[in-house]
């Protein structure tokens, strides 16, 4: 076998090739491109003419020969081959099929090497014939965390739905998810369902959106390509949902109605009209009200309803409100200073602060005792009673007692033990955060008293300042050198980089509880004058301790 530069055209077909079936015009137009960015890699191999003939039967590399003509190359290398008996059949066959695709997981990873070395996108896009999107599509594969990409090349691929969520998400959020997922010998099957859900983020598309670039820069929005969506379509997204509602929020208010409101939604996604409103479904007219609203998608809606006409005043020389033509409703509450994630962030920063002053701070032990009662009386408190109510969750507090009882079963303990006692279980008891465990307003009061304030974090970081909205990060911006910026990512960055080595509490995260609530406690808490249930236990207790017993316990307790 020896190689020899050949005109292309001059080559004659085999009649005993194995591929009698014509290939798709997609796979013609990819080896014609690659034959015109890179040459023919492997050549030809060609055989001498049988039966008396002086030119060349191709044995393979039909297409390969048919592209080169199709590309105007005048000479092309070929490798000459004897003549087999079979006219090349048998090894025609073979070639054929021992030869393996190419994994896909290979594919990705060849794209993501060529660019190291110096491809573009582009030029790698016209080598294969394939659209730069598609390169783009590829090259996110090829990056996918390496531990999940061996697994797929042994043949255990998920769908292309699972492909897009696990692509899209970043290396240590797969890496986290891949810990808890990745097979084992027991069950050496992936459950790509379980790690696309583990990943899966609620996104928000631009074709959504009825702001513009402008208010999109300002609240640090930055769009990304669904890779795998129909090029025709506008597939641009973020999972910044709190950003882009707040954008949506602030677009609706500069492009409110003269008589519009801001209305909000039900839990099934139906817009909250005004009490008495009416909606209007057909054509509306020039005195009937708009209320705008975002739906679950996003996105900006209008409806349009009329109020009641306003009664007219009986009497004579009675007149009706002069703005009655103008009513439009109760507006809904505006957006909130602070989002539901930085409310529950404070609530998780309170209890931490909380726990940790109950521990440290110093604490007199009457206060200390009139905080148990407090405790107890928390909403996330369950305790079995005999009284006739059954509520659980007691168990996990008995611990903080034991340490109060000695070898025997006997109560023996000194003050200091008592007071370590306490404490534990107001660290148990006491919780701010925002889910069944929550205390209520008492646990607010406790961390008031015993100044857990001084045990906030500092909580200037990108995370907490993410959830406030301009105007409540403006408000941050007060006894600081930072001035507000035209947009709310700069004003953000600004403010996390001068609290970086400072200390910031937002004052909605005091534990100064608000007083409407703690009057709406103690009002509720309040045991009416009528109301004899456990007098007779309580007249019991008193009448069966004695007045030495009772000097005993007050000398105990100074």
């Amino acid at each position: 076998m020896h190689l020899i530069k050949v005109d292309p055209r001059a080559l004659k077909e085999n009649p005993d090739r194995l591929r009698q079936t014509k290939s798709t015009p997609q796979a013609d137009a990819l080896l014609l491109a690659t034959i015109k960015a890179v040459g023919i890699v492997q050549p030809p191999v060609i055989t001498p003419e049988s039966g008396g003939g002086n030119g060349y039967i191709i044995d393979a590399g039909h297409r390969r020969v048919k592209q080169a003509i199709a590309a105007g190359l005048e000479e092309i290398d070929v490798l000459v081959d004897e003549v087999a008996n079979d006219n090349g059949a048998m090894r025609s066959m073979v070639t054929n099929i021992a030869f393996e695709p190419l994994n896909p997981v290979d594919q990705w990873r060849a794209i993501e090497r060529l660019v190291a070395l110096g491809w573009t996108e582009e030029a790698i896009g016209v080598a294969l014939a394939l659209p730069v999107r598609q390169i783009r599509k590829l090259r996110l594969l090829a990056n996918v965390l390496p531990a999940m990409l061996d697994h797929m090349a042994k043949g255990d691929m998920p769908d292309e739905r699972q492909l897009r969520t696990i692509a899209a998400a970043s290396p240590d959020e797969q890496r986290e998810v891949w810990k808890k997922h990745k097979p084992s010998k027991a069950d050496p099957q992936v459950s790509w369902w379980s790690v696309a859900q583990a990943l899966q983020k609620t996104r928000m598309f631009a074709r959504h959106a009825s702001f513009g670039d402008d208010l999109a820069q300002a609240y640090g929005i930055a769009w990304v390509e669904d890779l795998f969506a129909p090029a025709d379509e506008d597939s641009r997204y973020t999972t910044d949902v709190e950003a882009f509602l707040g954008a949506q929020q602030e677009w609706m208010t500069a492009n409110l109605p003269k008589k519009g409101i801001i209305a909000e939604v039900t839990n099934y996604g139906e817009v909250k009209l005004p009490p008495k409103a009416e909606r209007v479904y057909g054509k509306a007219t020039k005195s009937d009200c708009t209320a705008m609203y975002l739906d679950r998608d996003g996105r900006v809606q209008t409806v349009h309803y009329r109020m009641p006409a306003a009664k007219k005043p009986k009497g004579k020389g009675a007149t009706g409100p002069d703005n009655a033509a103008e009513d439009v409703g109760e507006v809904s509450k505006p957006r909130p200073d602070v989002t539901r994630k930085g409310v529950e962030m404070i609530g998780d920063l309170r209890t931490d602060a909380l726990r940790e002053a109950l521990g440290r701070a110093p604490i007199e032990d009457d206060t200390l005792m009139a905080l148990l009662v407090l405790a107890f009386a928390g909403q996330n408190v369950s305790v079995t009673t005999g009284g006739g109510g059954t509520y659980y969750g007691h168990s996990r507090l008995a611990k903080n007692a034991a340490v109060l009882f000695d070898g025997d079963g006997k109560l023996s303990f000194d003050m200091d033990t008592l007071r370590v006692a306490a404490r534990t279980m107001l660290v148990d008891v006491f919780s701010c955060r925002e889910n069944a465990t929550n205390s209520g307003v008492v646990a607010r009061v406790a961390g008031d008293v015993v100044g857990a304030d001084a045990f906030l974090p500092n909580m200037g970081t990108e995370d907490f300042l993410a959830c406030l909205s301009r105007s409540a990060l403006e408000a941050s911006c007060k006894d600081t050198p930072v001035l507000p910026r035209q947009r709310v990512k700069d004003t953000r960055a600004a403010l996390v980089e001068h609290f970086r080595e400072g200390h910031f509490v937002h004052p909605a995260a005091l534990f100064a509880p608000d007083p409407a609530k703690l009057a709406d406690f103690l009002s509720s808490s309040a045991v009416p004058e009528d109301d004899d249930t456990d007098e007779d236990a309580d007249s019991g207790i008193r009448d069966g301790v004695s007045d030495e017993e009772a000097g005993a316990f007050q000398e105990a307790a100074e």
